[in-house]
Parts: structure tokens; C-alpha cells; sequence
């Protein structure tokens, strides 16, 4: 089992907007009149897309199945894939983000060349409300089995039991709030305020205003022997939290925007430099229209090549 994947897919942003819906939830969006909008979320994909390949990581870049999907360009709330060939489909909180879901998703992946031997569907849960989005709700601890869960709207923790129940794992819950406090809005997703790579974890401790959940969080990450690199509130707000490691034949990456390399300290740049190249990649308008930045723009696929269909749960 491998924490680092050495392939990701993609999702074209084609309607690429302001999404009302979710930024109820969505500390980080804001809305901008710029009829350019579209254009330059385009143009950020592309540069993702080609520092991707420049790196040789592989990629696969799908359209979306509901082409005026505003939130398309994110696609790992939605499905996530798993060494051992399964796929699972995630209950997503608003109806806008749920029309991004395909369900014969699998059968698109065997199409592109992957084995895939199991699909699990958890939307049904969404009747419950109750929502789990993906590796934007859940930052994987992919060796140990172990799911790092900041709880909020998107992230409910009757959905975490059952994806820890069905797929044996694991998990970590706390609270994050964007300012700290108890009285803080929740931060929309976990991937916001951390990232697991092979050896290290950014996370922003100062978001969890409950002292028993930092060190419960603190605890896990050291008992998988993680480097870990504090990031503070201000550093999450400028998506430092949100980054990848990936892997090629060309050696280790870390992708993330801009906005977060910026925002790095000198001792955190050479703390992060260990454990891979970084890489960033200017995503301004992804970032601040659809909240999201690098890292919620890649769905990691440890799928096997092969073509092989699966079965559907």
C-alpha cells in the first residue's frame, strides 16, 4: 500500500462559476463579476494540467458529466480510488455538486484502462443527510488505513462510521473553524487544513479550538512517524493546507498553488523541499471563486492498469 500516488485525474471546468450553494458552507469563496471567469479557469487548468505532465505524473482529464457543473473542477469530493481496485461515489451535500456524479463512473475508468474490482456507492446517504466528501472531507492516512475528518455540513459522522465500516478503516474527528474559535464557522473540508504525504503532514493545528482534538491529531500523525510541519490560521486561509505529494519515475512532487508557496516560511520550505520538489502552479481564480486550490483540483488514482470489469455494491 502506497501513501503517494503517481497518477491523477481530472475534470475539465466547462461551466466553472460561482456557486451559491455551496458557498453557504464555503468559507473561501467569494463571488467576482468578471464575464473572464471561465476563460481563466480554463487557462489555471491547463497550467496544472502541463506542470503535471512536465513532472511525469500520469494524468487523465475526463469532461464532466453534467457540463454546466460549477464545481466540476474539484472531482475528488465526489470519488475517490483505492489500491485494491475499488472506487467509491461519496453523498454530496448540495444538489449542484451531486449532478457532478457519475454513476457508472467505473465503467468510464475501465474504458481508460484501469482495473477497477468493486464499486461502492454511498450516495443513498444523502436521503439521511448525511454527507462524506471524499478526500476533501477525508485526508487519508492510506498505509495505516486511518481517515483525518474536520466535521462540518459536507463531513457528518454518521457517514465517516460508514465508510470506516465498509472500508475497515480507521478514523480521526475533530473540529476546525476558520478563525479558531468554537464560535467559528467550520472549515468546509479537511484537505483545507491538512495533507498527508509519504513521510510529513501539513497541518494547521491552531484551527481545532478544542485542545483534546490537536492532540489527538498530533498523537496518530506521530505514531505514523509523519514529520509534521505546522501551518498557522493565516497560512490555511491562503490554502497552504492544501497540497499533494506525487510521485513520477522523475522522483517526489509537491503540487500546490501560488497562493500557498507564497504564504511559506523559509524554514517550512526547506522542511517540505525533503520531501519533494514543489511545484507551484498559479490557480487564483479557481481559488478564490471556487474555494478550492490545487490539490482539491486532483483526484488521485491508484487504480492498476489493466482492463478488468468489476462488480457494483
Amino acid at each position: 500500500m502506497s501513501q503517494v500516488a503517481s497518477g491523477v485525474i481530472l475534470i475539465r471546468p466547462t461551466g466553472f462559476g460561482f456557486d451559491p450553494e455551496t458557498a453557504e458552507s464555503n468559507g473561501f469563496q467569494q463571488l467576482v463579476d468578471d464575464p473572464e471567469i471561465r476563460k481563466q479557469a480554463e487557462e489555471e487548468f491547463d497550467a496544472l494540467l502541463m506542470a503535471l505532465r512536465n513532472c511525469g505524473i500520469a494524468t487523465t482529464v475526463l469532461d464532466p458529466v453534467d457540463p454546466a457543473a460549477p464545481n466540476a473542477v474539484f472531482p475528488n469530493n465526489w470519488f475517490s480510488t483505492h489500491a485494491d481496485g475499488t472506487v467509491v461515489l461519496y453523498p454530496m451535500c448540495t444538489p449542484s455538486r451531486r449532478a457532478e456524479r457519475d454513476r457508472a463512473f467505473d465503467e468510464v475508468l475501465v474504458r481508460e484502462g484501469c482495473k477497477v474490482r468493486r464499486l461502492v456507492d454511498l450516495s443513498v446517504l444523502e436521503n439521511d443527510d448525511r454527507f462524506l466528501e471524499g478526500t476533501g472531507s477525508l485526508v487519508l492516512d492510506r498505509v495505516r488505513n486511518v481517515a483525518y475528518a474536520a466535521l462540518s455540513p459536507r463531513t457528518t459522522e454518521r457517514a465517516l462510521n460508514l465508510w470506516c465500516g465498509t472500508l475497515l478503516g480507521h478514523q480521526v474527528p475533530f473540529l476546525a473553524t476558520m478563525d479558531g474559535t468554537l464560535t467559528g464557522q467550520p472549515v468546509y473540508h479537511t484537505n483545507v487544513l491538512m495533507s498527508i504525504g509519504e513521510a510529513f503532514a501539513a497541518v494547521c493545528l491552531e484551527a481545532m479550538p478544542y485542545p483534546v482534538d490537536r492532540d489527538d491529531v498530533r498523537t496518530e500523525l506521530e505514531r505514523a512517524n509523519k514529520e509534521i510541519i505546522p501551518i498557522s490560521l493565516e497560512q490555511m486561509h491562503a490554502f497552504v493546507g492544501n497540497m499533494l505529494q506525487l510521485r513520477s519515475v522523475k522522483g517526489m512532487f509537491i503540487f500546490l498553488s501560488e497562493t500557498a508557496f507564497a504564504a511559506l516560511r523559509p524554514d517550512q520550505r526547506i522542511a517540505l523541499e525533503k520531501h519533494g520538489q514543489l511545484v507551484p502552479v498559479a490557480v487564483p481564480t479557481i481559488e478564490r471563486v471556487g474555494g478550492g486550490s490545487v490539490r482539491c483540483m486532483l483526484a488521485e488514482n491508484f487504480l492498476s492498469k489493466a482492463q478488468l470489469s468489476g462488480t457494483r455494491l
